[in-house]
């Protein structure tokens, strides 16, 4: 099968669609089909292990209380049709496909059966609010379209009523659960609470801050690492230099090479996002690296962690909650393994071999009914 997948964002750049798209290439590449990425690219290097092309450079602009890293490079349009029809693709799967302006732009152009992975839980949906009447004609193109969560299905369905297939995004179970050596600096005997995303607001981090400068008093053997790119915002500063917080290790960007080592020298893994999360692939990482969870009760999140099994879900932007959860776990070293088992058990459902086969099955069902 000829299989082209959509980026809406620089490739290039972390990000939870990219790892998707870039999991599905890989799996589908071993099953001996023909993949390509078609993305937004922000760098000149090939050392990609896919078979990318680049459409445009991405921008930053903000969305959703992120940044997002598109193309508005609206010249790419007759590429991007040359592309399609040269390769004649089975299957073209866009993520995000109304997103502008690749995605958008393949989704017009392309003649084969074409598949839409929408992830985005944006809360209010502003864009779609004065764009659908003329998104309406496109989004009828799509043969099949799939959400990776109950929140994903909630805003989009909100705005494009249909039928839609819940398919969750994957973990690599194998890399996150390897046996690799802690970060021997980190294994001093205190106890380790790790946070991985980027710092931006809607991450909660300031939260974080706060509920961990006010458990030091009475745990003083407490750290917490902080694995992201970014910059910290007021509030999170603000936190440091008043509480004068310390123990406090801020480690910027990891390779996904060296992440697992940190997820191994944690203790407890903390995500206090306070929304827009249509998923929470962070919290499949720390799942298959067997760790207790302490997260907000976001719908996101919520779909992956039950409370009082693999970790505890408490009120978003609450440090007094957050606080509350984390010295639960702190004081009880069985209930962190024990919920430490149980994440690793779950984490089994969501790999890649799995929800990459879910996927395949969707596009052999439209390309029958296309037939």
């Amino acid at each position: 099968m000829k299989i082209a997948l959509v980026s809406p964002y620089d490739f290039a750049y972390p990000g939870g669609v990219t790892v998707h798209i870039a999991n599905l290439a890989d799996q589908f590449t071993r099953w001996g089909h023909q993949v390509k990425i078609l993305t937004p690219l922000s760098t000149t290097s090939t050392d990609f292990p896919q078979d990318v092309i680049p459409f445009g450079r991405p921008v930053p602009i903000p969305s959703g209380g992120s940044t997002a890293r598109l193309s508005l490079s609206v010249w790419q349009r007759p590429r991007i049709k040359a592309l399609l029809r040269r390769e004649a693709f089975d299957i073209v799967h866009i993520h995000e496909p109304l997103a502008p302006f690749l995605p958008l732009f393949v989704l017009q152009l392309s003649e084969s059966v074409n598949i839409g992975t929408f992830h985005a839980f944006h809360g209010s949906g502003r864009m779609y609010k004065f764009t659908k009447p003329l998104l309406r004609r496109w989004f009828r193109k799509l043969a099949g379209r799939i959400v990776v969560s109950q929140a994903a299905l909630s805003f989009i369905g909100s705005h494009f009523p249909g039928e839609y297939q819940i398919i969750p995004n994957g973990i690599d179970v194998g890399h996150f659960s390897a046996d690799v050596p802690p970060i021997s600096d980190l294994q001093d005997g205190k106890i380790n609470i790790l946070f991985v995303g980027r710092l931006e607001k809607r991450k909660g981090l300031k939260y974080l801050l706060a509920a961990f400068s006010s458990l030091k008093w009475e745990w003083p053997n407490l750290r917490l690492l902080v694995v992201g790119p970014g910059n910290l915002d007021e509030d999170s500063y603000a936190v440091l230099s008043q509480r004068n917080v310390q123990d406090v290790v801020f480690l910027g960007s990891v390779s996904r090479a060296e992440l697992p080592r940190y997820y191994r020298t944690a203790d407890i893994f903390c995500a206090p996002a306070t929304g827009k999360e249509s998923f929470g692939i962070v919290l499949l990482e720390a799942m298959a690296a067997g760790k207790p969870i302490v997260a907000s009760n976001i719908d996101g999140y919520s779909s992956v962690v039950s409370h009082g099994k693999e970790g505890l879900l408490v009120e978003p932007r609450s440090e007094e909650s957050l606080a509350k959860a984390l010295v639960t776990l702190i004081a009880n070293p069985e209930l962190r393994h024990e919920m430490g088992i149980l994440s690793r058990s779950k984490a089994e459902g969501f790999r890649w071999e799995k929800v990459a086969g879910m996927v395949m099955e969707h596009y052999t069902n439209h390309l029958k009914k296309a037939s």
